[in-house]
């Protein structure tokens, strides 16, 4: 007999029906598991509330700080508070044979703004480490030392949309990174993001921002993905108060705000992250090699251990509870379920998802993190960024998954760039291409998309600089005629276009992106000379009405108020009516709504006829659209009749169209205007 909650997931996947027995006992570890934790004296939220007992809090008049650090023989709380000397008064005492260690000391001591650090003793060596729950880690401009810093100011934020609670509608995701959102070659801030960016994601139709990088990481070119300070907000960007006012001014404009969380690894710095904190490195990540991601140059977690998961639970705790997120992006979830970290290895087969390489602690973590979160905010956005596919993950914990909301459809941009990069456009297979924009689990929600990050570091281009090339520099100008632009602008939009309206339950863009921004990115580093030139965005391009970057976000805004009016991502039902690889022609219908695509180069179709419902229909979107760069070949709102054929010996009914070469338009039947 199942387990009664693989019931549904089984039921949805019988494929699954062979690994019954695993599937079952990953169910009983996460229930044994979450009770080991609480145990059975307080619920999962409650165990989540390290960041309340560790880290420095003023409590009845003293400042009260603990940390733990099992293999210490000492520890001195260091900084302007001490003169950044060793005193016996800011010695903290060990309190129990778990290792946790504490200091009080007077409310007169430490002062707002106060810069600290920890001064560590084991046996054998020393070493200044930045508390593990830190809330506020600065670099000093001049030396580039990072520190602890008392963060206690006289006014604290207060929040003008504390209860804020996000639209049921489909995720349409805009993928952004503080840092580089400015058009000045330097690192921008929270408040020009409030200011001058939140403004354009409302304009362009997008209802949910991923921040990335929030969280505290020593490098900037690691775009934030090696992380030091799980607690505190990067000061590089301003204050904790501004990235409150951010996320608050989002919240008043109906914008979700979810984050990039990395739980997957942790940067291998020693005096600023987790590395080797008490002398052992072990503490927090697997002993010996396993506790090494040699690829990625960083730490490995031990999921199995309690003061681990009490420290990572937490952290999805204090993200909430301090900031208002409203959910998390997962990163490196391969990474995390797999030993081998999913690297060089092709997943052919089930037997991939349950083989003695998978991570199953780090399975259980992530679905009692999933728990934790929608038990503390039931509308919370959980996505997971796994290129494996296991099965599951996005599925309710009720129901034998993990419990995400969504996962993202990485095969996606990775085929289209492969299509792009090595396929003349006269040989794109329109079979092929369907199989892989609608392959996906139909029990789990996905997000799908055109190209992230990902896409355009240094080293790689953009999907718009592929499909030009260098005619991108010099030949833009709106007036100007050019067969690369021309193709260019055509694909683009229709890469986009046909993506989104095949996609599972969201769609996500990167900044930038959605007007066809030239460049890639490319944080300043030795090999660069620090050069800040690639790690911007040039909002000047599609601000400038003499270039044809304005026609893409035109077509891109248009595209996203189509999707949002039909609900089209809110519809599960995706039919396809017609494709054929010579004719490049796809067509579909969603939402009630007919999609005809015709990715042919060369060749526009005249009275092309395919079978569809009887009826009239009304053009109500079309992509050559001279506001979107296109050539005005198609007139709107025209009208267009089924006929009624039995010449193939069969009752049809036909629909008639012109299709243009690289054009794309969505009709609407009578019955829905």
């Amino acid at each position: 007999m199942a387990n009664a909650p693989l019931k549904n997931l089984l039921a949805d996947d019988p494929l699954l029906r062979k690994y019954e027995k695993i599937l079952s006992r990953r169910i009983t570890n996460i229930i044994e598991k979450e009770k080991t934790l609480t145990q059975r004296k307080m619920d999962l939220a409650e165990f989540a509330s390290g960041h309340e007992y560790y880290g420095l809090h003023f409590r009845g008049g003293e400042w009260i700080f603990r940390e733990w650090a099992p293999n210490a023989s000492a520890i001195y709380l260091i900084g302007d508070m001490t003169d950044w000397t060793e005193k016996k008064e800011f010695a903290l005492q060990r309190i129990d044979a778990e290792g946790v260690w504490e200091l009080r000391i007077p409310s007169d001591t430490v002062s707002h703004g106060h810069l600290f650090r920890l001064s560590m003793h084991w046996p054998g060596g020393q070493g200044d480490r930045i508390p593990v729950y830190a809330r506020r880690v600065v670099q000093d401009p001049e030396t580039l030392i990072f520190n602890a810093q008392v963060w206690s100011p006289p006014s604290p934020y207060r929040w003008q949309h504390p209860n804020f609670q996000r639209s049921p509608e489909a995720l349409f995701v805009y993928e952004a990174h503080v840092g580089m959102a400015q058009e000045e070659e330097r690192i921008g801030t929270y408040q020009e993001f409030t200011e001058k960016i939140i403004p354009r994601i409302v304009a362009a139709g997008y209802n949910t921002i991923q921040l990335m990088a929030i969280q505290q990481h020593p490098y900037y070119g690691s775009f934030g993905y090696h992380v030091s300070n799980f607690f505190a907000a990067s000061s590089r960007f301003g204050t904790p108060e501004d990235l409150k006012a951010l996320i608050d001014t989002a919240h008043a404009a109906g914008l979700t705000v979810i984050m990039d969380m990395v739980h997957s690894h942790a940067v291998r710095n020693e005096t600023e992250g987790l590395s080797r904190f008490d002398g052992t490195p072990y503490q927090f990540f697997h002993e010996g090699s396993r506790g090494f991601h040699e690829a990625w140059d960083s730490r490995c977690f031990d999921y199995n251990k309690y003061q681990v998961l009490h420290f990572l639970l937490s952290n999805c705790r204090f993200w909430l509870d301090e900031y208002k997120i409203d959910g998390f992006r997962f990163d490196g979830i391969t990474s995390m379920l797999y030993d081998h970290h999913g690297l060089e290895k092709a997943f052919t087969s089930y037997d991939d998802y349950f083989d003695s390489s998978v991570d199953e602690e780090a399975l259980t973590y992530l679905a009692l993190a999933n728990r934790l979160i929608h038990d503390l905010k039931p509308d919370a956005v959980t996505i997971a960024e796994d290129i494996s596919g296991m099965p599951g993950l996005a599925v309710p914990i009720s129901k034998g998954g993990i419990g995400f909301d969504h996962r993202f459809a990485m095969g996606v941009p990775d085929y289209w760039i492969r299509l792009v990069k090595d396929t003349p456009d006269e040989e794109w297979d329109m079979g092929h291409l369907w199989h892989e924009l609608t392959n996906r689990r139909k029990d789990e929600k996905t997000i799908s998309y055109a190209e992230s990050h990902d896409q355009a570091l240094v080293g790689d281009q953009t999907l718009i600089f592929r499909l030009i090339g260098s005619d991108m520099y010099d030949a833009m100008s709106a007036g100007c005629e050019n067969i690369k632009v021309d193709r260019g602008l055509a694909l683009h939009k229709l890469i986009r276009f046909i993506t989104l309206s095949t996609a599972g339950n969201g769609y996500l863009n990167f900044m930038g992106n959605e007007f066809g921004h030239p460049e890639w990115i490319d944080f300043p580093r030795k090999g660069n000379e620090w050069s800040y030139r690639y790690a911007r965005r040039q909002w000047n391009l599609v601000d400038d009405t003499t270039l044809k970057y304005r026609f893409l976000a035109h077509f891109d805004q248009d595209m996203i108020a189509l999707a949002k009016r039909f609900k089209v991502l809110e519809s599960p039902g995706l039919h396809l009516l017609f494709e054929h690889s010579e004719d490049k022609v796809i067509i579909f219908m969603r939402a009630g709504l007919l999609f005809v695509f015709n990715f042919h180069p060369t060749y526009s179709h005249t009275d092309f006829c395919f079978e569809a419902p009887a009826g009239k229909y009304r053009m109500i979107f079309n992509t050559d659209m001279a506001a979107y760069g296109g050539h005005n070949r198609l007139h709107p709102d025209q009208h267009h009749l089924t006929t009624f054929d039995t010449s193939m010996g069969r009752e049809r009914n036909l629909l008639s169209l012109y299709l243009p070469t690289r054009t794309a338009m969505v009709l609407q039947p009578a019955s829905l205007g």
